[in-house]
């Protein structure tokens, strides 16, 4: 037996023993069997949570193989190499592994949610209803259809930014069937659904990263020191980010502090923060020494360590999987509509001071904001550094968007925006015609292509290639289109608030979450285009920046004033839901939602146009200085009369 397959048959061990072992704890391995009462049986019992391992550690397998291929190990020019390659072919019968695994774990909740048997789940139509109807069907579907994608277009990729978007579509395919689980029916399911969503994918690209690098040294392939540099620097943010979502993930589930060893769930939470914490000191041994040994010729020490840590992460993920198998401690709730939609009641009657003192927590926008601010920071601290000069009004400009953006999300403006229609529209008007204005004005492409530093590896990609590669796309081309940009700002907003689009984006928090990212992305990608400051595929000239904004912006004023016009209520079955006890009619509040759609389009209007001309006049002066340096070098007779000329002036001037 090769030493690649005993490591998986260790790796696979570690993870069904952690599985057995906290079911059992846990209380899910042997339920308690009422008489009567009809059940789906061990096989079932046993199959689902075995299946669901499974599914994990395959969609963990997948990313992690598409990681190394993509990002940990060098390329050519963005062409893969040979052992790159490889990963592609093995992350195609890992995606179908994936594939398969979701589709056993459907059969298997079918079979516990009706408590049928296996056979007699697949004689009936309950497999069908339950894949198309029902939430967590859904989600699994979904999880075969991009698992047998996956698998289909691994195996003719050889470009990184192709394997690139596999891993993006992988990472996306882990995320529905955590959203239909206990984070579902959590009490601040807010909170909740964005915590397990960013656990899930951070754990994913690190147990993945780790295991991929395991295999690369077990079996010997070369370029083991380059790959392990990249994933060790990595590993401190994703280890970082699995810290902090388990956090709030536990934050959102529990209701007191006794409850960590009070109850089963808590129990495992306990048991999974002591794997994160060794799992942390084994990271940092990593990096002091088996890395060195690494560097050194050595790499044996770092397959036995690595080999150690990955059976240690496994053994996290069977007990992540008994986890999903144990419900979370009893939460006594308030029997409110309002309260199961928000997460929160419905706040007071609406005023300054409520606004400015109802802060509530998103930790989706609170992370963004955190790393928007972060990473110009340091790309601003680096400049400094290395003694070039960034102009201080770019960071003040970007800085102001950032604390905009953590205003709009984070204080009353964000609890009332759920529940009035015209504070719902303050707010997006902000997110996509204010922020943008100023996060575009901080030039944070041309901020990055000045601080990061070229790859290390003549062709290789480091961080500022692919920012370059990802400028220079065909994708890129297409959405900076001025006329592909525009439709999208413009036609977006009519589209999201007179279909059903709107109503059903209230409804769910994922969907709330992409409706104000797509507010913000949409702006940024408009006023990228209008004002400028970055380099991009298509350059504007100003008068064409002018016509550009005076065509679009009436657009929005026809929006507002079809709102206003309006005798139909956008969303009624959201707001009537709500039951709001003060405020006037829905009907006005959204008229009044359209007056401030009108109104707000002519502030954001004159920030540009002030943009714009300061530009313009930047670039005439820069141009008239270059034409005065190439007639003097070239000796034009009418330029140096004129110099004469002033320099007399200049000299009758000192002697009066």
């Amino acid at each position: 037996m090769t030493r690649a397959a005993r490591l998986a048959l260790a790796a696979a061990g570690a993870a069904i023993a952690a599985l057995v072992i906290a079911m059992i704890a846990g209380g899910a391995a042997f339920p308690r069997i009422i008489l009567g009462v009809p059940s789906s049986g061990v096989v079932t019992r046993w199959g689902l949570p075995v299946s669901k391992l499974a599914m994990d550690v395959a969609g963990v397998a997948t990313v992690g193989l598409l990681l190394a291929a993509a990002l940990l190990l060098p390329n050519d020019k963005g062409v893969l190499g040979k052992t790159a390659q490889g990963y592609l072919r093995a992350a195609s019968w890992a995606g179908l592994a994936w594939a398969g695994a979701a589709f056993l774990t459907m059969v298997f909740s079918v079979s516990d949610v009706w408590a049928r048997s296996v056979p007699e789940i697949l004689n009936r139509n309950f497999l069908v209803g339950f894949a198309t109807q029902e939430s967590p069907g859904i989600a699994l579907t979904l999880v075969v259809l991009f698992g047998l994608s996956i698998a289909l277009f691994s195996r003719g990729v050889i470009t990184a930014g192709a394997a690139a978007g596999l891993l993006v579509l992988a990472l996306v395919t882990l995320m529905p069937p955590a959203l239909t689980g206990h984070s579902a029916s959590s009490p601040n399911h807010g909170l909740a659904i964005t915590s397990v969503t960013l656990h899930l994918l951070t754990l994913a690209l690190w147990v993945g990263g780790l295991a991929v690098l395991a295999l690369h040294a077990a079996l010997k392939r070369p370029q083991l020191d380059v790959a392990a540099s990249r994933f060790s620097r990595m590993a401190l943010w994703v280890y970082i980010g699995v810290g902090m979502s388990g956090v709030f993930s536990t934050l959102a589930r529990l209701t007191s502090l006794s409850d960590l060893w009070t109850s089963s769930y808590g129990v495992l939470i306990v048991a999974k923060t002591v794997a994160f914490v060794l799992l942390g000191y084994v990271g940092w041994w990593h990096r002091q020494r088996t890395l060195a040994d690494l560097g050194a010729g050595r790499p044996r020490a770092f397959a036995r360590l690595a080999a150690g840590e990955l059976m240690l992460m496994l053994a996290t993920i069977g007990l992540a999987v008994a986890l999903s198998r144990t419900p979370p401690p009893p939460v006594s709730l308030p029997a409110d509509r309002a309260f199961d939609l928000l997460g929160h009641p419905v706040p007071p009657p609406i005023s300054a001071a409520n606004i400015l003192s109802l802060w509530w927590f998103d930790l989706f926008f609170a992370l963004l904001a955190a790393i928007l601010a972060g990473l110009y920071g340091a790309g601003v601290v680096r400049m400094r550094r290395r003694g070039d000069a960034w102009p201080w009004g770019r960071t003040a400009s970007w800085f102001a968007g950032v604390a905009i953006l953590v205003f709009t999300t984070q204080s009353g403006v964000a609890r009332y925006a759920k529940v009035m229609f015209d504070v719902h529209m303050i707010e997006h008007m902000t997110l996509a015609m204010i922020v943008p204005i100023f996060l575009v004005l901080g030039a944070p492409v041309t901020l990055a292509l000045r601080a990061l530093k070229p790859a290390a590896r003549r062709g290789d990609r480091g961080p500022r290639e692919w920012l370059m590669a990802i400028l220079h796309s065909g994708y890129a081309r297409v959405v900076t289109h001025p006329g592909i940009a525009t439709a999208i700002f413009i036609a977006s907003t009519y589209a999201l608030y007179f279909t059903p689009l709107f109503e059903a984006a209230m409804e769910e928090h994922l969907g709330h979450i992409l409706m104000i990212l797509h507010f913000l992305v949409s702006g940024c990608l408009f006023f990228w285009v209008v004002i400028g400051v970055d380099p991009g595929p298509h350059q504007l000239p100003y008068v064409g920046r002018l016509l550009l904004l005076f065509v679009t912006m009436p657009f929005h004023a026809f929006f507002g004033i079809a709102l206003m016009m309006t005798g139909t209520l956008i969303a009624p079955g959201w707001y009537e839901q709500l039951d709001r006890s003060w405020g006037g009619p829905l009907l006005q509040e959204q008229q009044n939602g359209g007056a401030i759609a009108w109104g707000f389009g002519e502030i954001p209007t004159l920030m540009v146009l002030l943009a714009i001309a300061v530009q313009w006049y930047r670039s005439e002066d820069r141009k008239a200085r270059r034409d005065d340096r190439s007639a003097a070098r070239s000796g034009d007779p009418e330029l140096t009369s004129y110099n004469d000329y002033l320099a007399r002036l200049n000299e009758l001037d000192k002697r009066e």
